[in-house]
């Protein structure tokens, strides 16, 4: 698993690639949503584009940082959720609860940010 963060205005965009599982990074995975939430990033897109697979594990890290930014008034989004991640989000019925979204530009405006010209 890969992990990278990007800061855009006020929004923490954390890429990940690679299958995220309890063998394949969800330590990782979890230590870097919490350090974000420490450092006071309350707006969090998570883009799945290059994540063929996650786990349960991953899925509880995803709803803990969502109900934790959630409570301090912030909010977290997923970016390009697909095919199996897709499937089990949608069988879990956690697409009700967490918005995803397939345009970036559109996961930030929802958080009331835009990509600076040139990015």
């Amino acid at each position: 698993m890969t992990i990278q963060e990007q800061l855009i205005s006020d929004v923490a965009i954390v890429r990940l690639g690679g299958r995220v599982t309890l063998t394949d990074g969800t330590t990782v995975f979890d230590n870097a949503l919490q350090q974000l939430i420490k450092d006071g990033h309350l707006k969090i897109i998570i883009d799945l584009a290059d994540v063929p697979y996650i786990d349960s594990t991953a899925l509880g890290i995803i709803l803990r940082a969502h109900a934790t930014v959630t409570r301090r008034g912030g909010a977290l989004k997923l970016l390009y959720v697909r095919g199996h991640v897709h499937e089990l989000l949608e069988l879990t019925k956690l697409l009700t609860v967490i918005e995803s979204y397939e345009s970036e530009a559109d996961a930030l405006a929802s958080l009331g940010a835009a990509r600076p010209p040139g990015q």
